[in-house]
């Protein structure tokens, strides 16, 4: 994938981008090369090799001749000689003396490198770079679109403009020949610029593009693998894979490259192991081959009607099949089996000890243990009570059933004769009366008699002791009427 900025154009220093060259993956630098003989110092009669690899969008790498001796570092942009005139920018990916090296690997004469390299790139010329990149993305779609129109069977998975917008690269994937005269017609007439069409794999597309696999990295094909060789379902088989297309398929349509990463370690191990692998001939009956472990040499058997396998060394499997041919039968398997060890798992206690000074080391497991006890101790008193006022509520229900329903139900007149003053009764206040709400029966206190002797009742004067008991009842009066007044709305008016 790499960054934007370098990948895809837009002004990448010698450190990297954004992550100042500390990609994990080295995705900033797809396909970089590092030149470990920098830092060393060359001899004074040593002329620099005056080619330089250039690297491009994508992982297009190609070489340039610098004939000015102009001093380059890896990373920096530069303006260099386009394929057909004018000019294009690129990131130095490589210089000195692992350039002939690069050359003798690529098997690429000097007298071939013909391009030069103009001059370190300069804000104009970024600025052109740039602005050609930005209408990379628009392009390819109004392309796709053409091309759907004309109903042509590829498909165009990315656009490269050169620096100077003077020609743009179309890659596309399709299975067989397309004429695409027609639409290179179309194309020109709308982009104004000179259309170069090339066909590409899958797996270059899937290059071009980038993604991440389906190990969670980058795709090696994005990243650092150079050359695609040609996989095969037999590279599944030797490594005893199941034969999934859907597992085995990459992000390309195709089989996944890293299928041949462990191939040669495979078939190194598979020469111990018998090609063709028969029903072997034993004195218990005929045993059928279940499995085999590649690298521990080891081959499982079973017999008819058991479930049971039986594990055979791959070299005892060999002398068997050995005697077969002879005629000879072999002996039991069983007594053949190669014992397995079982991987035992020793459980130990560690006791940690507290130097620092610091709480006990479950002390946050005892504190959420707490917690939860409270949490689950209060839910357990709140279920309990609800259940309680329910049963108490059901209770009162039931004891209530006898008791009218309505509240401004007649309610049965209370025993007894009703308070009176001496002025007698009101006629219209006789009979009973409902009662919202029962209230105390008030009962008035009766009047002391008081008895007037001799001389003083004749006189007309009264002595302390009658004073005092009229005070009294002229008290207890006015509190009856008072009395009387406030209960008037529940009892019958007294006068």
């Amino acid at each position: 994938m790499g960054c934007g900025s370098c990948s895809t154009g837009g002004g990448c220093t010698p450190n990297g981008c954004k992550s100042n060259g500390s990609c994990g993956t080295g995705g900033c630098q797809t396909m970089e090369v590092h030149d470990w003989l920098s830092n060393l110092d060359m001899p004074s009669s040593y002329k620099p090799f005056q080619v330089t690899e250039i690297k491009f969008k994508g992982s297009r790498k190609e070489f340039f001749l610098n004939n000015d001796n102009i001093y380059l570092e890896i990373g920096e942009l530069v303006a260099v000689e386009g394929p057909t005139g004018g000019f294009d920018v690129g990131h130095v990916s490589l210089t000195g003396e692992l350039v002939r090296v690069q050359m003798k690997r690529r098997k690429t004469p000097l007298d071939q490198v013909t391009k030069k390299i103009y001059r370190k790139a300069t804000e104009a010329d970024v600025e052109k770079w740039n602005a050609a990149k930005e209408m990379e993305w628009e392009t390819m779609h109004k392309a796709r679109k053409l091309a759907l129109d004309l109903r042509l069977s590829m498909k165009i998975s990315d656009v490269d403009y050169q620096a100077d917008k003077t020609k743009a690269t179309f890659f596309y994937t399709a299975d067989g020949r397309v004429d695409f005269r027609e639409l290179i017609k179309k194309m020109a007439e709308s982009f104004r610029i000179r259309i170069e069409m090339r066909q590409i794999g899958m797996r270059q597309e899937a290059g071009r593009l980038g993604g991440i696999g389906s190990c969670g990295r980058e795709l090696c094909c994005s990243t650092w693998l150079t050359n695609f060789k040609t996989v095969s379902t037999a590279a599944a088989r030797y490594q005893n894979l199941s034969l999934n297309t859907l597992k085995l398929a990459g992000q390309c349509g195709k089989l996944k490259c890293c299928l041949n990463y462990e191939l040669d370690t495979y078939l190194d191990a598979l020469k111990d192991i018998p090609d063709r692998i028969e029903n072997l001939d034993t004195e218990a009956g005929y045993a059928r081959h279940q499995k085999t472990d590649i690298f521990k040499k080891i081959m499982w058997f079973s017999y008819q009607g058991d479930e049971n396998w039986i594990p055979v060394a791959a070299a005892r499997v060999k002398e068997i099949m050995a005697m077969n041919k002879a005629g000879k039968k072999a002996p039991n398997l069983k007594e053949e089996a190669v014992q397995i060890a079982t991987p035992v798992i020793i459980e130990k206690s560690f006791d940690y000890e507290n130097v620092v000074g610091q709480d006990s080391l479950t002390r946050l497991d005892e504190r959420s243990k707490n917690r939860n006890n409270n949490q689950n101790r209060n839910q357990k008193n709140n279920r309990n009570n609800n259940q309680n006022r329910r049963d108490r509520d059901q209770t009162n229900d039931k004891s209530a059933g006898n008791k009218p329903q309505n509240p401004n139900q007649q309610k049965p007149q209370q025993n007894g004769p009703k308070p009176q003053q001496q002025g007698g009764q009101n006629p219209k206040n006789q009979g009973p009366r409902q009662q919202n709400t029962p209230r105390p029966q008030q009962v008035q206190v009766p009047k002391p008699i008081v008895k007037v002797e001799g001389a003083q009742a004749s006189t007309g004067e009264k002595t302390p002791e009658q004073s005092r008991n009229k005070n009294r009842n002229n008290r207890r009066k006015n509190n009856n009427r008072r009395n009387n007044n406030n209960g008037s709305d529940n009892k019958p008016a007294v006068e």
